[in-house]
């Protein structure tokens, strides 16, 4: 339920802070005093449209904060947990307006968007009134409100669940239809392209091992030539290695007939002989590491091409041939077990819409039985109500050929106002004071089934009296044992059943207007509703007359 109702700075009001309680809350003042605001704010954090006109004049910024107190099953849990929102302790919204237009939107002092603030909201508050375009009167959501009062929600939702299974099956069965047709047409082509890319056998990665392969033996071709040179000088016929040699043993046996004086020449040319030495081992091994065989730079050279060649036929990148082939393959493989695998699906297909339509024709009757029975419900309120000439009618069509996730009905709410008249919606039949007495009627029946916690009821006495008022007053009476209602009320007989009263009262002079709310006691509610009943000037009859009001109605609850 509605906890409490933080404003500020909303068109006059300027800080309002009001606590609620359980069982049937009544909102009253003189005409002008600020009602309309008050509920424009509740709906401001509920996800209504918001507007800069509703910041107060020389503000910048409006506020209003919800506080709700919802059991952990509760829809509007559902809705914080799916959407990554703490859910923990009470349900917290908030909705700051600006004065240049823009808003933004809290949940548990979480930023959040304004859709989801409006779902949660629905969730959590139903407003109706005369004029309402929502809630009972939305014709979208009579199928639900059917299914929540004969207690079939999870028939409703058994049929979702063979609705969706079922378009699956048929969307199954139409994309294998669709490849093995397709496949059909291209067999001739699947199959030679099979056929070149198998013979091929394109392997991942085969491009860029070719590629390195190829560069290194083109590489080893350019210096292959000048290695041989280096082999011809270190080690061919015009070599000097073996002049030096034989240079170095002459000197070698001279040397000990003049000591120490070809001592450097011997050392330095023995290193030298040394090092040519080791030149030509290097050489040598280069020469090892070169040579290739020329057939395989060309063989590798005609696999580089061939598989490019290939991969720009396909239009796809050369290591994406192999998966290319496996696909093709597998599409052949469809295309030859496609009429085993078409009449299979096409069997789970008629198998699932077989146990959709016994589902839905199940609930189909489920909603007939429990339409007959809202209708009587209905009926049984609408002679205290002055409503006794009319007729509600659930009118239900069942269409076995139309099937979709809620089933094969469409269900909406008919009334008639007079015998003789032609049936119709009640937004289109119904005028603004019958519209709010059948909504009331339709609400009681309803009770706590299909309902959000908390209901709030704008005006819907008006235009009535005596006991019609009466009977209204009644029946929000009934409906607060089980959930939480509050009423905008100008019936002093409504009033007079409330468990909390609210005086909602303007306050100010000429330069600054601010609405107030404040709940009343006993005494402040008998002179509250004498001026109800009495109107500018309070007499003393009016005063009894409400203080006979609050007895009767104190002995009755």
């Amino acid at each position: 339920m509605l906890c409490h109702l933080s404003i500020r700075d909303i068109v006059l009001i300027e800080r309002l802070d009001i606590d609620f309680s359980s069982g049937l809350s009544v909102l009253t003042g003189e005409t002008g005093a600020g009602k309309s605001i008050l509920l424009d704010a509740l709906s401001l954090a509920l996800g209504a449209r918001g507007d800069a006109s509703l910041v107060r004049h020389g503000a910048t910024q409006g506020s209003v904060t919800a506080i709700f107190d919802v059991p952990a099953n509760h829809p509007a849990r559902e809705l914080l947990r799916g959407n990554a929102l703490s859910d923990d302790g009470d349900v917290i919204l908030r909705r700051n307006q600006s004065s240049d237009g823009r808003s933004r939107v809290f949940v548990n002092d979480q930023p959040a968007s304004v859709t989801l603030l409006r779902e949660i909201g629905r969730a959590l508050v139903e407003i109706h009134g005369q004029h309402d375009d929502r809630a009972l009167v939305d014709a979208s959501a009579h199928r639900d409100l059917l299914d929540a009062f004969g207690g079939h929600v999870g028939e409703a939702q058994s049929v979702g669940r063979a609705w969706r299974h079922w378009r699956e099956c048929e969307q199954a069965l139409a994309r294998h239809r669709a490849k093995v047709e397709a496949a059909a047409r291209e067999a001739d082509y699947l199959r030679a392209s099979v056929d070149e890319l198998s013979k091929l056998d394109p392997q991942p990665g085969e491009e860029t091992e070719l590629a390195e392969k190829r560069a290194a033996m083109m590489r080893a071709e350019k210096i292959a030539s000048d290695i041989s040179d280096a082999e011809e000088v270190l080690s061919g016929a015009n070599s000097a290695v073996p002049q030096l040699a034989s240079l170095l043993r002459r000197l070698q046996r001279k040397a000990a007939e003049v000591p120490g004086l070809l001592d450097e020449i011997i050392k330095t040319l023995d290193e030298a002989l040394i090092s040519l030495d080791a030149a030509q081992v290097a050489v040598d091994e280069a020469m090892r590491a070169t040579e290739f065989d020329p057939k395989a730079l060309e063989q590798a050279e005609e696999r580089l091409f061939a598989l490019r060649a290939l991969a720009r036929k396909h239009s796809v990148a050369v290591d994406d041939l192999a998966r290319l082939r496996d696909t093709m393959v597998a599409d052949l493989a469809d295309l030859d077990a496609g009429e085993e695998r078409l009449t299979a699906l096409e069997k789970d297909a008629v198998a699932a819409r077989g146990a959709y339509d016994e589902a839905a024709a199940h609930l189909s009757a489920l909603r007939t039985g429990a339409a007959q029975a809202l209708a009587r419900t209905v009926m049984k309120e609408l002679p205290e109500l002055k409503l006794e000439r009319a007729e509600f009618i659930v009118e239900i069509s069942a269409e076995p050929d139309d099937r979709t996730e809620n089933g094969i009905d469409q269900v909406e709410f008919w009334v008639r106002t007079n015998p003789g008249t032609k049936p119709g919606s009640m937004m289109k039949v119904a005028s603004g004071g019958e519209l709010s007495r059948f909504l009331l009627a339709l609400k009681v029946a309803l009770a706590d089934r299909g309902s959000a916690p908390t209901l709030v009821f704008d005006e819907i006495d008006t235009g009535v009296g005596g006991a019609v008022a009466d009977a209204i007053g009644q029946r929000l009476a009934r409906l607060s044992q089980r959930i939480q209602v509050l009423s905008v009320t100008h019936a002093p007989q409504v009033a007079a059943r409330a468990t909390t009263h609210y005086l909602i009262s303007k306050s100010g002079g000429a330069d600054k207007v601010a609405t107030g709310v404040a709940a009343m006691d006993r005494s402040a509610r008998q002179e509250e509703i004498a001026r109800m009943l009495a109107g500018a000037t309070i007499t003393e009859e009016a005063r009894a007359a409400a203080e006979r009001l609050l007895r009767e109605n104190a002995a009755v609850s």
